[in-house]
């Protein structure tokens, strides 16, 4: 008689060696029971997915792809009407958010995409930050889209019901923004500035410890990140900086400017920045072959110049940025 049968490990090498020693020369009959008992008796890697408990908590129904070992929930945005180019776009033709799991109950890995309108954004962000994931892009797809879309790309590493909590919880955002107005905000709602600006620089100066660029009432800051790209040098001047640049009034001032950061440094900065009340408006890389690998994000802020300033210089501490050159763009 002949046996067939399929057993799914997922082991240490160490384990594996020692499974494969044990079975090896057994009759086919006798591997059976002993083997499964050796899977049974491993407090990881052969549990499968509680995909219930995924569906239980995220409150969606998500499908489970068997060859991947990937279980995927979605949440089309049909709640808010978009067009782009004229077109009223259906779901389908890429407004899905999702998030797939992979991995066991107890160490699982989530990756997710998330559909976001403006007003959504960061408030969505925080949450996500503070549920402990990794928020890893933040982007356009489309031009000429009404309201203007932006993906957010997030992931983490925990058990998987700690990581479906955390996804309900950025939807949960989400419908909780829409539910106060069903139509996406195009303004931050915030005092418009003066006409000339009259940035005063010495303050900004001090906080920063570098001497920043002064033109017509405005000041900008740049502290440059070394790097190598296709063996050669690169650093400030040449687009790997950290900037920061500063108009309107001491008392009622904007701040926009971009993060150089490495992947360890991202989640600090990104953290410190939105615990400051500084909006993020766009994450992604500038470059490719850099090494070490070099992450971009672009922040808007708004409030006294003083304020602005200390919200950056606390993210440059944070994420050891400070420092990182003493060189200022002149």
């Amino acid at each position: 008689m002949k046996y067939v049968f399929h057993l799914t490990f997922t082991l240490t090498s160490s384990a594996f060696t020692s499974v494969d020693t044990y079975l090896h020369g057994l009759p086919m009959r006798k591997m059976i029971l002993p083997a499964a008992l050796y899977c049974a008796s491993l407090s990881f890697g052969c549990a499968a997915l509680d995909t219930a408990k995924i569906d239980e908590l995220t409150g969606l129904k998500g499908k489970l792809n068997d060859k991947e070992g990937v279980y995927k929930i979605t949440w089309p945005r049909s709640d808010v009407k978009v067009v782009v180019d004229g077109w009223t776009m259906p779901p389908f033709m890429g407004l899905g958010t999702w998030a797939g799991f992979t991995g066991a109950n107890e160490r699982a890995l989530m990756m997710g995409d998330t559909v976001l309108f403006e007003d959504e954004v960061n408030p969505v962000i925080s949450v996500a930050l503070d549920q402990g994931l990794s928020v890893t892009a933040l982007h356009n797809h489309f031009f000429f889209d009404q309201p203007k879309v932006y993906f957010m790309h997030i992931e983490g590493q925990d058990s998987v019901e700690k990581l479906a909590m955390a996804v309900r919880k950025v939807y949960d955002k989400v419908k909780q923004i829409r539910a106060v107005d069903p139509k996406p905000a195009n303004t931050f709602a915030q005092k418009s500035l003066d006409e000339k600006s009259s940035i005063t620089a010495a303050p900004l100066n001090e906080i920063f410890g570098l001497q920043g660029e002064a033109k017509d009432g405005m000041v900008k800051f740049s502290i440059g990140h070394k790097a190598k790209m296709h063996d050669f040098e690169i650093g400030n001047d040449i687009g790997v900086n950290t900037w920061a640049a500063f108009a309107g009034s001491d008392d009622n001032a904007i701040i926009d400017g971009d993060f150089a950061v490495e992947e360890d440094q991202l989640q600090t900065a990104l953290k410190s920045l939105r615990r400051n009340g500084i909006n993020i408006v766009a994450i992604h890389s500038h470059m490719t072959h850099e090494q070490p690998r070099i992450l971009f994000f672009h922040y808007w802020g708004r409030g006294p110049a003083r304020k602005l300033a200390e919200a950056i210089q606390d993210a440059l501490v944070a994420s050891g940025l400070s420092g990182v050159s003493t060189e200022a763009q002149r």
